[in-house]
């Protein structure tokens, strides 16, 4: 894979757990420590990152499919699939700059298999994921599991905490990396 050289580290919960709210959370804790986090966010949504009336939407709407837009502060690929398909994790990696990242945290992709935090809130009513996913390595819940778990549990409620674990998980995999 293109990108093995890079930490991926994922998040999954059902909707309304509030993935990019900790996500949003943490990205500044993790940089504060100086690691270049990228984030790849699977959508469930059609959605438009460009507008009626702006050049970009004409060219896109008139066939041209990717378009790059690019300036001096940013770029941005936009490529339209012929028809809807479900993205795939790996198949969008290769699409993404490692050259800038030291880590990239994933939100959603849950049912794919690479390593993942769960976020859990009892108080939701939903199934815990990591009974049927091998690939969570850790639960973030704000209240107690009603049965104890084989894997770290972390305090939602403490992205502090799940910062550190994200380090110690960083620094744990790199090691690993380089006894393969």
């Amino acid at each position: 894979m293109k990108n093995a050289n890079v930490p991926i580290l994922g998040f999954a919960a059902f909707s309304g757990t509030g993935k990019t709210t900790l996500l949003t959370q943490l990205i500044p804790l993790l940089q504060a420590r100086n690691l270049r986090v990228g984030l790849i966010k699977h959508s469930h949504h059609n959605f438009e990152i460009d507008h009626p009336g702006k050049d970009s939407y004409r060219l896109r709407k008139a066939g041209a499919s990717p378009i790059m837009m690019v300036s001096r502060y940013r770029r941005a690929i936009i490529t339209e699939y012929p028809e809807a398909i479900e993205p795939r994790l790996f198949d969008q990696l290769a699409y993404f700059d490692v050259s800038r990242v030291d880590i990239i945290l994933v939100e959603g992709f849950k049912r794919e298999h690479f390593p993942k935090i769960e976020l859990h809130r009892p108080s939701l009513n939903k199934p815990l994921l990591f009974p049927n996913d091998e690939s969570i390595i850790a639960i973030a819940r704000d209240a107690p599991l009603p049965s104890p778990v084989a894997i770290p549990q972390l305090d939602l409620n403490r992205p502090d905490n799940i910062a550190a674990f994200i380090l110690d998980w960083f620094l744990n995999h790199e090691e690993r990396r380089h006894m393969c």
